[in-house]
């Protein structure tokens, strides 16, 4: 598969937004050294893009994305793709709703992992972003589409956009690369405090039917309506 003269732009465009959100990695403190990657598709393509592999987050540039197909080979890039493409690759055949995939190794969130235990509905803020519990999927291999395959299996018919994979980590999904990453950010502050939690005695899950109001008001209402204010109007709200 070659890049065509019409998607150029759009691919640049990513290449520069991919990188720029493996900064709030770093800064949230999701992973270290060179783990952990994020993709987002290329709209309309079966592309997508991607962290190139073990490479330094400190000296990583647009430029240093790799473009692949959705079978995880390399369409366009000097370097090698992340370990972990072939999982994207398969989260985007299989799911054709979402538009960006991230990977963590985050304390809290893989040390849930490790336990093979999901994080327990027991805040509002985990209703609001997960619809639910966030739950475990099944140990795999790194390597080929195995880690997609639990992804796909664990997250198709759940509310939550992250999964923890079983001895490995989190991973997220979202509608775009930035809201992928905003649940990357989500699922350690969530598992973090509920571990927390536990330190000082049981905590009690809150009731699905509630789980499910509070869910469908953060997605529906919450935030601002695009276009009913402009940014001088909402400065003086």
């Amino acid at each position: 598969m070659t890049i065509t003269s019409d998607v150029d732009h759009v691919i640049a465009a990513l290449r520069r937004q991919v990188c720029d959100l493996h900064r709030h990695l770093t800064r949230y403190e999701l992973v270290i050294w060179t783990a952990g990657n994020v993709s987002a598709r290329v709209p309309d393509r079966d592309l997508l893009v991607i962290k190139p592999s073990g490479i330094d987050y400190d000296s990583m540039t647009a430029d240093d994305m790799v473009v692949c197909d959705l079978y995880g080979n390399l369409v366009d890039g000097a370097l090698s793709p992340s370990s972990d493409t072939a999982a994207h690759a398969y989260v985007y055949r299989h799911m054709p709703e979402v538009g960006g995939v991230v990977h963590t190794h985050s304390t809290y969130a893989t040390a849930w992992a490790a336990r093979a235990e999901p994080i327990p509905c027991v805040l509002t803020m985990a209703a609001d972003e997960f619809g639910g519990e966030i739950p475990v999927g099944p140990f795999a291999l790194i390597g080929d589409d195995s880690i997609g395959r639990g992804i796909v299996e664990t997250l198709r018919d759940s509310r939550s956009p992250a999964v923890l994979m079983r001895n490995h980590g989190p991973f997220t999904i979202g509608p775009t690369a930035r809201a992928a990453v905003k649940a990357a950010v989500m699922v350690e502050d969530v598992a973090r405090t509920v571990h927390i939690s536990r330190q000082l005695g049981p905590a009690s899950t809150i009731d699905a039917a509630d789980v499910t109001a509070l869910f469908e008001r953060y997605q529906n209402v919450y935030g601002q309506t695009v276009g009913t204010t402009t940014p001088s109007e909402e400065s003086t709200r």
